[in-house]
């Protein structure tokens, strides 16, 4: 019975866990809880993986309400690799988080965080899963209003401001995201993702339809935090719970890169984004830039937090970039890079909160001898640093080079030797917290440091494993990016080929009538699945 519903599941568990853990209140009970109900969307998210890999895609209509009449949940390789990536981290942040808390927030308010996590992780899962556009925008306003809690807890009070900043930059994007939405919508008269690529395409050039796209890819850039529109994301993870910030630099940005890959790919298709509107140039510059000037960035601040928060706005450049390259090598390779940088941020982030927990700062000072007295925590941290330079056997390797190689293929030999030129630029920011860690004597008034607790160097060290396993052994990774990647490429093909089947039909005759925006006519939509069904054949 419930193998039916497995594609709804990841949303459905978090969401009811949410007020159980909030009427359980601080007990030991809630976190335990939070954490059981994340581990087990973490075994949903495997098992819908290993399905999709062996039986394509599945979809589940939630009431039994058959799309594009009603609410589809739709899982492929692409959405099924970044949700299983998105519950592990999750699992793996509420292990840690149950002493990092304890630190950082008010004990009062460890049930508001445990909840607050919760509807964050059914946000970001329902993001993944949903086949709807305007359904994708109510799940992304549930994870933004939770993560907006969430950055909002630290004992720090600048941490409102930040939450304040992030608000306004969330909402800004969320706006022009539904906008966007709202214009699709208008013209089509339908929200279904794989009904709205139909439709669109059967126009040959809508004004609408070009300021739609033009809407949701700044709305999704903001949210995504691309280059220039990161502004709000230094603030948010430097002054945010640790514990928080591992959760959010390795899931919600990354999510939001799916996004952007989803609306381009499966509703108005690689050919039209790229080369009708040209949006592969403009990707390609800001991602490049985003790599230099966030990696230069980071080079110079004295707060190891707000060092990561710039690497991660860089790292985003590499994703986009894989993105922009326009082949199945280059997706392949952001594809791969949202899962690998998620696993080095999360461990990164993990050893900067253990830091504070013993230390109680994250300057680069404090930092200075926690070579020996911190090992086991500073360990993680190297190994996790060198993933981020992309040193061989590391996960950090295999991005850049399938990055670089997809560069290769389509000769852009500046790119490859700008994403090697950006790598020496992690060293460099990467390099003055290890030189402190190991090269200087800690401070003579500082207490002996003791080693974190076990509680947090197992959930961090697991990070750590992952980095080095997935470095060796890539079969899983790679064989998901590119099933993933190929999948995508296929919905454009398919696209494409449902335009053709469509010229000279009624349906473009209904749809290009200037007397009506909207498709009404039931045999006008029966017509358009029944090509659509014949072409994916």
């Amino acid at each position: 019975m419930l193998e039916q519903h497995l594609a709804i599941l990841p949303i459905i568990l978090p969401l009811i866990a949410a007020p159980i853990v909030l009427i359980l209140g601080r007990s030991l009970l809630s976190w335990g809880f939070a954490t059981f109900i994340s581990a087990w969307a973490c075994f949903i998210a495997w098992q819908l993986l290993v399905a999709t890999l062996s039986d394509g895609v599945l979809s589940y209509a939630v009431g039994g309400w058959p799309p594009p009449w009603g609410i589809e949940m739709r899982i492929d390789a692409a959405n099924a690799f970044v949700l299983l990536a998105v519950s592990s981290i999750s699992t793996l942040v509420l292990l840690f988080a149950k002493d990092s808390i304890q630190k950082e927030i008010d004990t009062s308010q460890h049930s508001l965080f445990y909840t607050a996590h919760m509807l964050c992780l059914a946000g970001l899962s329902g993001i993944l899963v949903t086949g709807d556009a305007f359904n994708l925008f109510v799940f992304l306003e549930i994870s933004s209003l939770a993560t907006y809690t969430l950055v909002s807890l630290g004992r720090d009070r600048r941490c409102l401001t930040a939450a304040f900043r992030y608000l306004v930059m969330g909402t800004i994007g969320a706006t022009f995201i539904l906008i966007g939405v709202g214009m699709l919508y208008m013209k089509t008269g339908t929200l279904n993702m794989l009904d709205l690529s139909e439709r669109i395409h059967a126009f040959e050039s809508n004004r609408t339809i070009n300021t739609g796209l033009a809407f949701i890819m700044v709305g999704v850039s903001v949210k995504l935090a691309l280059f220039p529109l990161h502004a709000w994301l230094p603030a948010a993870y430097t002054y945010a719970p640790s514990a928080v910030t591992a959760f959010l630099a390795s899931t919600a940005t990354k999510v939001a890169v799916y996004v952007m890959i989803r609306f381009i790919f499966t509703i108005f298709g690689a050919e039209y984004v790229f080369e009708d509107m040209s949006m592969d140039l403009i990707l390609m510059v800001l991602a490049v830039v985003a790599i230099f000037n966030c990696s230069y960035m980071a080079a110079v601040q004295s707060n190891v937090k707000t060092v990561l928060a710039y690497s991660s706005v860089a790292q985003i450049g590499y994703m986009i970039l894989g993105v922009s390259l326009v082949s199945v090598t280059g997706l392949m390779a952001g594809m791969i890079h949202i899962v690998n940088h998620a696993l080095m941020k999360g461990a990164l982030f993990m050893a900067v909160g253990a830091v504070f927990y013993r230390v109680g700062s994250v300057e680069v000072r404090a930092f200075n001898g926690l070579g020996k007295q911190m090992p086991l925590t500073m360990a993680a941290f190297t190994i996790a640093g060198l993933s981020i330079i992309g040193v061989p056997l590391t996960v950090g390797f295999i991005s850049k080079w399938y990055l670089v190689t997809a560069a290769l293929e389509q000769n852009h030999w500046l790119i490859a030797a700008l994403v090697l030129a950006g790598s020496l630029l992690a060293i460099v920011y990467i390099g003055r917290i290890l030189e402190a860690a190991y090269f200087q004597k800690p401070p003579v008034d500082r207490k002996p440091v003791k080693e974190a607790p076990l509680s947090m160097l197992i959930p961090m060290w697991i990070l750590v494993i992952a980095n080095i396993y997935f470095g060796v052994d890539t079969s899983l990774t790679t064989e998901a990016a590119r099933a993933a990647a190929e999948t995508l490429f296929q919905n454009s093909a398919d696209i494409n080929a449902l335009i053709e089947s469509l010229r000279g039909t009624k349906v473009v005759d209904s749809l290009v009538s200037s007397d009506s925006s909207v498709i009404s006519d039931s045999s006008v939509i029966d017509e358009t699945h029944q090509l659509s069904a014949e072409v994916a054949q």
